[in-house]
């Protein structure tokens, strides 16, 4: 796995762990009884957004860790994915293509 791909994964997971976390815990200004003029009622009634983030980055590097670790093993590769056979034993994407 290349450095791109590497940072790519990461930025895919925790966007991924994000957009999980952001809900959790969540109270709007309805719910607490106390909406602020000029703010739509579901607008959050405390900030928890630094953490949140905090949190998503624990998960997603814990998360990076793992994937990253299977990958690099080798223990699944895209060949696992190629359920029509379409790469062939020596075809498809790594094999020698006919001139």
């Amino acid at each position: 796995m290349s450095i791109t791909s590497a940072i790519v994964l990461f930025a895919v997971l925790w966007f991924l762990t994000f957009f999980v976390v952001l809900p959790i815990r969540f109270q709007s200004q309805a719910e607490a009884g106390s909406v602020v003029p000029g703010t739509p009622p579901s607008a959050p009634s405390t900030e928890m957004v630094g953490r949140k983030a905090r949190l998503t980055t624990l998960i997603a590097a814990g998360l990076w860790c793992v994937l990253a670790g299977v990958i690099v093993s080798g223990w699944i590769t895209v060949q696992d994915f190629d359920w029509f056979h379409r790469m062939g034993p020596g075809g498809g994407w790594y094999g020698n293509q006919p001139d």
